[in-house]
């Protein structure tokens, strides 16, 4: 697991809390740069397929001066036999200030567990926390597993 404790946060924070979101922003953002690298493609897609797990898809949707969003899913049949995305993420990379922000996920999640980690939450700083850490567990999880999105050309920083 990547070690993003060293983060040291400008003020006393609690979970729940915006400062505290904003701390899971940049421990999203170490743990998606040890995974992607410099967070830049010549490609608009790049995958991951390592033995030990699904194969990972990851879509840059909108280059921008000073952010990128980025779709990273898994491509998963479902029982009738379609493929469908999930988790299906859609994420904000601000590199200016060195955060990522899940923005928004799929309305519904198949699988239990994901839909355990990302509970409907009416309060939208409850909302966005939920996502996050479901991003934040994930990018650990996938890291784990052996996937790598590095090393597709130069930084869009």
């Amino acid at each position: 697991m990547l070690v993003d404790s060293l983060i040291v946060p400008q003020c006393v924070y609690r979970p729940g809390t915006f400062t505290g979101l904003m701390s899971l922003y940049e421990s999203n953002y170490i743990k998606l740069r040890h995974l992607a690298g410099e967070l830049g493609w010549k490609v608009d897609a790049v995958i991951s397929a390592p033995i030990a797990d699904q194969t990972l898809h990851a879509e840059i949707v909108r280059r921008e001066p000073y952010t990128t969003t980025l779709r990273l899913t898994y491509w998963l049949p479902d029982d009738l036999g379609a493929v469908v995305a999930e988790p299906d993420l859609l994420l904000r990379i601000y590199h200016d200030a060195r955060l990522v922000e899940a923005v928004s996920c799929a309305e519904s999640l198949r699988h239990a567990k994901l839909r355990e980690l990302a509970r409907d939450s009416h309060a939208e700083l409850g909302r966005r926390w939920q996502l996050n850490m479901l991003l934040n567990k994930w990018l650990d999880y996938l890291f784990e597993v052996g996937h790598s999105l590095e090393g597709r050309g130069p930084t869009l920083c």
